[in-house]
């Protein structure tokens, strides 16, 4: 069996409830191994690949912020690169929420695509700030605070904190949506 058929056997795995049982509608990839290890994801209607694009993480400064002879980062090439294999309809950006106004390069490359936005919160992100820099006429943005609502509390009222604290978040992107008029 190639790798292609491979590659392709494991995207109708994750993605075809039928044949798997799992019926997922999207998976985060890494990009590094190139276009032959994302684009079999972008086969699928309705289904999303994610790829990681300028992450959160302290050690992804090793490489993610180097630049080229032009200028560029490296997370930015990655971007121009991967937005040639898929479109708006099937591909979805990871960005750390972190880095606020990264979220202004980001959009110089994918100004149209859903950004999948984990951080904010319990991890340091400010919501205003990724909608700020971060929001498309749209919206395009899928934030995420798992710390959070998941730490809310260790006690037997975790349920209830991290529904206020899904509450709490809820109200804040409502009115950011608001403010910027995508709701009304």
């Amino acid at each position: 069996m190639v790798i292609s058929e491979i590659h392709q056997n494991v995207c109708t795995g994750i993605f075809d409830e039928k044949q798997s049982g799992l019926g997922f509608d999207s998976i985060t990839i890494a990009p590094y191994m190139g276009n032959d290890s994302v684009t079999p994801f972008l086969d699928f209607d309705g289904k999303w690949a994610i790829v990681l694009a300028l992450t959160s993480n302290a050690g992804s400064l090793d490489f993610q912020n180097f630049k080229n002879e032009s200028g560029l980062q490296l997370f930015e090439q990655v971007i121009d690169k991967v937005n040639t294999w898929g479109t708006i309809e099937n591909l979805m950006y990871v960005v750390g929420a972190t880095r606020g106004e990264g979220f202004i390069k980001i959009r110089e490359h994918a100004p149209d695509h859903f950004l999948l936005v984990p951080g904010v919160g319990a991890q340091g992100g400010s919501l205003q700030d990724v909608c700020q820099y971060g929001m498309n006429k749209d919206c395009g943005l899928l934030v995420n605070s798992t710390r959070g609502i998941i730490y809310a509390s260790k006690g037997h009222d975790f349920a209830e904190k991290a529904r206020e604290e899904a509450l709490k978040l809820q109200q804040e992107m409502e009115a950011e949506l608001i403010k910027a008029g995508i709701i009304s």
